[in-house]
């Protein structure tokens, strides 16, 4: 029965996934948009990224068919909608793709029939109004003949409604490695009359003309490693995707993706806090409420899967997304933090269908609110900076601003690159953009996407086919076992120092000395993951003896444990017997177990927003990461310890369950956005409070934690605080530790009993007025009023050695070495006054093994010198860098031999600044 049109995008989303239900495919909910396991990967860009083990053979299911409305991002790397965000019609960086899958089971003949169904049958969309693209036949493969002939027996198309495009248009790749394989395209018109002549045009700027709604791939081949062979897959299999906003821009009767239910409330939001209307056009202001719309979205959805506005990788993605954003609100007149208010119509429209957006909300909100405070003094820092260089520019009739000034304003002032580029073009102005990445790169602030080459090593991928079902694992009831050697990697590290790597190749054995990865059918061995470190201990059989120091998951179903060879010889076939390290395992269970405790008080202490954001375990590891924007108080940390150490005293024991993951979400588990869980999970039981989805090793009774103690607590990110912590024995450990420098430090104080702290105080209060004293003896002797000058005429003399340059007066001058740059700074504030109104003064001074630099200029002079700008070509002569005001600035560098020849360049770079 066809559906209701106008139809709303959840009655959409709905009817997709129950007409694939029906033809047998299991319905799987999305998947988290941060990959997992999966390097290659920034974020999850289309319907099929979380079958692509499936697809390859790597990774098994119960069911050959499934169909998903999976939520996508397109930011970086192959797929990169950015640009186009808010300019066409049909793009967003965050967008649901609906897809159905056929893994081995179905191909052409019924994908392409279904497709057919759906859309003309029960979304009831006219035939007149779409056409097809098959692959033409490029690249060493031949034309998909056999689509033609089936869109031909359903459609009743002939030729000019099925049109052949070549390997850019119809050969889908993920990316530049996984599965691929020619495609068949099914695009709609938008407008009046349908007109096929006009196919290949790009759609008008008002959304008419023809657009691609849902691409059938016909998954037939792997690429394993970048530019590498194209290799068939074990079956061939179906991968469709179709864009809900691009469908529902369809049934609902719009032409812009923008005018659908899932966008237009956000763009009227937008139009309401900017108290501007939209007009629907490609005017500046409404495409910034577009822009905004969308990049409300990405935000709501990144924050609440635990990724925080920063300066790495996919951290850095969503703060250039979010400061993109905030930047369009800026260009509307919004004066004040608004994107947060956007960011929470979207979890209000949102979050029935996605639940982790409700959950998340009071994060979502404070989180992008912070961040947006935070880009707004430096929205206003930079744009001043950049407007002073475009006049600059203008006088000297530069058109293009240099790589290190843009360099300058992120690394300095965290002002996006691409942000700067878009100001920069709004003033008629280019950036070396080539050469202010490279230097950001060398500046360690890497921006770019996870490493395509991260693939999968082809030695693991043998491994894990000579294995006829995944690696048993038997280590939550036992520490140790018998197997039988299946694979035996030899391990050899080649290169020195950044250039090493590890070449790893199967052999049938391996001798005493060899590091090698040792395959067995099950295992005690708990291999990484889940934030809980690889076990250690020993694999032993008669006379051989390996060293396991590592326990990994290189792939799914794979594991392999590493180390050396210490006796004897190992060899493939052989039966061995596997032993874990227990007191290693036993101090791991501990820390583990008190994590989940941990994440319970935080958010009983600090509140819900307080979500697990990482954690590391390990033997003599406690490291958790959670999301909360200020420091913890020394309350606050001592009542998260209670809390703690109060569970641990109950000794309520630790039960695990295995079950399907609706129920345990019924059952009030709480599921970590970063972790990867299929649909059968294991469930954590501590208390009726500390309930949570883990497939880790943990203590049988929570009093086999013992003492828990926090050890340190700091900030590792915009919004996310973590915890170092030591549990048992460990804690113990700590606890003397502190008890001996508490002994160390009363020996030194000659402190008695409790009066500790009262001696320090006096200590340091005498510290701090002897520095005193000597800072203001150095201020004499510096202005020659000390008894090393004789009591006068220092300032006097020093000013003697000023010249003019340009109608400025430009002192440079060496200091006694030693002075601290406080001094340093006011003597030469003093200097500068001393010349007039219309001054630059340098001082310089090593101080230890550091050259220590200073630099004042008049406020008259600013408009033609900045200290700020002066400084940074003097520092580079020592080796430093530095930075400041246009009438202040300071550095520092290494090479203390250059110093004389530092404060001689002054004069030189001061007539370069006036000359340009």
């Amino acid at each position: 029965m066809p559906i209701a049109t106008p139809a709303s995008s959840d009655q959409i989303r709905r009817t997709f996934l129950e007409f694939f239900a029906q033809r047998g495919h299991e319905v799987v909910p999305s998947a988290p948009l941060v990959p997992q396991n999966d390097p290659t990967l920034m974020f999850v860009n289309a319907g099929m990224v979380p079958f692509k083990d499936v697809f390859t053979g790597k990774d098994r299911r119960p069911y050959q068919r499934a169909a998903s409305s999976q939520k996508c991002i397109r930011i970086s790397g192959k797929h990169n909608d950015l640009e186009n965000v808010g300019v066409t019609a049909r793009h967003q960086t965050f967008f649901e793709m609906l897809g159905n899958f056929s893994f081995g089971d179905y191909f052409k003949e019924d994908a392409i029939a279904f497709a057919w169904e759906l859309l003309t049958k029960v979304y009831d969309i006219s035939p007149s109004r779409l056409v097809v693209t098959i692959y033409n036949g490029e690249g060493g493969f031949p034309a998909d003949d056999e689509a033609a002939a089936i869109w031909r027996k359903v459609t009743g198309f002939g030729d000019d409604r099925i049109l052949r495009l070549g390997l850019a248009d119809n050969f889908w790749t993920m990316g530049d490695v996984g599965p691929c394989g020619p495609c068949s395209e099914i695009h709609f018109f938008h407008g009046n009359e349908p007109d096929v002549a006009r196919f290949g045009e790009e759609p008008r700027i008002d959304g008419t003309g023809w657009t691609e709604i849902w691409n059938n791939v016909f998954m037939q081949y792997e690429r394993a490693e970048k530019d590498g062979p194209l290799v068939p897959l074990p079956a061939p299999s179906i991968d469709t995707g179709m864009g809900l906003e691009r469908i529902a821009s369809v049934l609902q009767g719009v032409t812009s993706n923008y005018d659908t239910d899932l966008l237009r409330g956000l763009v009227d939001r937008a139009a309401e806090l900017s108290g501007k209307p939209y007009g629907g056009s490609n005017a500046d202001d409404d495409v910034s409420m577009r822009v905004i719309a969308d990049h409300a979205r990405t935000t709501a959805f990144l924050i609440a899967e635990g990724v925080m506005p920063e300066k790495q990788r996919r951290e850095y993605v969503l703060r250039r997304v979010m400061r993109r954003a905030i930047r369009h609100g800026h260009r509307l007149g919004i004066d004040r933090p608004f994107l947060h208010e956007v960011a929470l119509e979207v979890v209000r429209r949102m979050g029935e269908t996605y639940p982790e957006l409700r959950d998340r909300r009071e994060l979502i909100a404070r989180v992008t609110e912070d961040e947006e405070v935070r880009f707004r003094t430096t929205l206003k820092r930079g744009m001043k900076i950049l407007e002073e260089r475009f006049d600059e520019m203008r006088s000297s009739g530069e058109k293009t601003l240099p790589a290190a000034a843009a360099a300058d304003l992120y690394t300095t002032y965290g002002f996006p690159l691409d942000l700067t580029q878009v100001i920069c073009n709004e003033s008629a102005f280019n950036v070396d953009v080539q050469g202010a990445e490279a230097i950001i790169r060398g500046a360690g602030e890497a921006d770019g996407p996870i490493d395509p080459n991260a693939a999968v090593d082809a030695a693991h991928r043998e491994a894990r086919a000579k294995l006829a079902q995944p690696v048993g694992f038997t280590g939550y009831e036992h520490e140790e076992g018998d197997s039988e050697v299946v694979a035996i990697i030899r391990v050899e590290v080649q290169g020195e120092g950044d250039r090493a790597r590890k070449v790893r190749a199967l052999v049938e054995q391996a001798e005493a000395g060899q590091a090698v990865e040792v395959v067995v059918r099950e295992t005690p061995f708990y291999a990484e993951s889940g934030g809980q470190v690889g076990d250690v201990g020993e694999v032993t059989a008669g006379g051989a003896r390996v060293e396991v120091t590592d326990t990994q998951k290189p792939l799914a179903g794979l594991v392999v444990h590493e180390g050396v060879v210490r006796d004897g010889t190992i060899a493939v076939g052989q039966r061995v017997h596997l032993a874990v390290d227990h007191a290693a395992r036993s101090a791991t269970r501990r820390n583990h177990s008190a994590t989940h405790v941990l994440h319970w008080a935080l958010r009983k202490v600090l509140g819900e927003h307080a979500q697990q954001k990482g954690s590391r375990v390990g033997p003599d590891m406690l490291r958790f990461d959670f999301t909360h924007n200020r420091p913890l108080t020394r309350e606050e940390i001592s009542q998260i310890e209670d809390l703690v150490n109060e569970k641990v005293l109950t000794n309520a024991k630790v039960t695990t369950e295995i079950m399907p993951m609706d129920e345990a979400r019924r059952r009030g588990a709480m599921a970590i956005f970063e972790e990867k869980y299929g649909d059968t999970v294991r469930m954590l039981t501590m208390t009726p409070e500390v309930v949570e989805l883990c497939g880790g090793t943990h203590a049988r009774a929570l009093g086999d934690i013992g003492l828990f103690k926090i050890t340190s607590e700091g900030g590792v990110a915009a919004g996310v605080r973590r915890i170092f912590a030591s549990t048992g024995l460990n804690a113990l450990a700590y606890a003397r530790g502190v008890e001996a420098e508490l002994a160390r430090a009363r020996q030194v104080a000659r402190a008695q009993g409790g009066d500790l702290a009262e001696k320090i105080g006096k200590i340091v209060a005498h510290e701090r007025e002897l520095e005193k004293k000597v800072a203001e003896l150095e201020r004499r002797i510096l202005e020659g009023a000390g008894p090393a000058q004789g009591g006068g005429g220092g300032i006097d003399a020093m000013l003697e050695g000023a010249r003019e340059i340009g109608g400025i007066k430009v002192l440079a001058r060496r200091v006694p070495d030693g002075t601290n740059p406080g001094a340093l700074r006011d003597l030469a504030e003093k200097l500068r006054d001393k010349l007039g109104d219309r001054a630059a003064v340098l001082l310089g001074a090593a101080v230890g093994d550091k050259a220590q630099l200073a630099v004042m200029v008049s406020k008259a002079a600013t408009e033609r010198l900045k200290a700020g700008e002066l400084i940074k070509p003097i520092a580079r002569i020592v080796g430093g860098s530095g930075g400041g005001r246009p009438d202040m600035a300071q550095a520092g560098g290494t090479d203390v031999a250059q110093l004389d020849a530092a404060i001689a360049a002054t004069y030189v770079e001061v007539e370069r600044a006036l000359a340009s």
